[in-house]
């Protein structure tokens, strides 16, 4: 049986969160290839057994390169609020990069603006606010060393294409595998080491008398030995390796 390239971290009658593999597009481009969206609308209506079209709505996106969490609403009232959730940064991000370079410093902010180049799907780093730039923002600090690679924890303010990989790399430290943004040579399968690791919000469907839900998900890192040389770096949050979900 062929490998599914997704894990289920939390389902209900409202959202879809998966822990999606590198390599695999998350909506449809030039290409043609199969997309997650595709795999998971059969999945919902071989699961429900639905008849006809299953509505399925994609909240946000990651880079086919990049592994870890993706959200889809079932509904259109989840969508509706989930887009609102997004716009309005109401949602926190965690993602780890492994670089080889050391950062300049252990922690910090970066603010740039990005020019995004549509027909080589390619963003241009400033830091300074030109021309039909995007203000982009992220933090992060250095987790610790492995084998001359450090692992990175990185926290999106705002949700830019390509603005991790994009900033990193004008930092000085392009993400390991990631030819187009100055590493100097690809990893099998043409993945990259970014992955989206952790996501907090409030559920967008608030339940009649019920108090607010906050959702927790955690994606379990992909099945890559160079990956998981990095497990016992994470913090205290993370100890249990084989927690995949937390609900509160």
């Amino acid at each position: 049986m062929k490998k599914k390239p997704y894990q289920v971290v939390y389902e209900d009658n409202h959202l879809l969160i998966v822990n999606k593999d590198p390599g695999i597009l998350v909506q449809g481009d030039r290409t043609g290839d199969t997309t997650l969206l595709d795999v998971l609308k059969d999945y919902v209506k071989e699961k429900y057994n639905k008849p006809g079209e299953v509505f399925l709505g994609l909240v946000h996106r990651l880079d086919r390169p990049v592994s870890g969490l993706v959200v889809f609403a079932r509904t259109s009232k989840a969508l509706e609020r989930m887009n609102e959730i997004f716009r309005k940064r109401q949602v926190q991000k965690t993602y780890w990069a492994v670089v080889r370079q050391k950062p300049p410093k252990d922690a910090d902010k970066l603010i740039n603006w990005l020019v995004k180049d549509e027909q080589k799907n390619q963003v241009t780093v400033y830091d300074y606010e030109a021309p039909n730039s995007q203000k982009a923002e992220l933090s992060y600090r250095v987790l610790g060393r492995i084998n001359e690679h450090y692992l990175l924890e990185v926290n999106p303010v705002t949700g830019r294409p390509h603005q991790i990989r994009a900033q990193l790399a004008h930092m000085g430290c392009p993400i390991r595998g990631d030819v187009k943004y100055g590493y100097d040579r690809a990893v099998a399968d043409k993945k990259i080491y970014l992955h989206a690791r952790r996501l907090y919000f409030i559920h967008p469907v608030k339940q009649a008398g019920a108090p607010d839900r906050p959702i927790i998900c955690k994606a379990g890192l992909p099945n890559d030995p160079f990956w998981e040389e990095f497990l016992d770096l994470d913090d205290e949050d993370y100890k249990d390796k084989n927690l995949d979900f937390i609900f509160e």
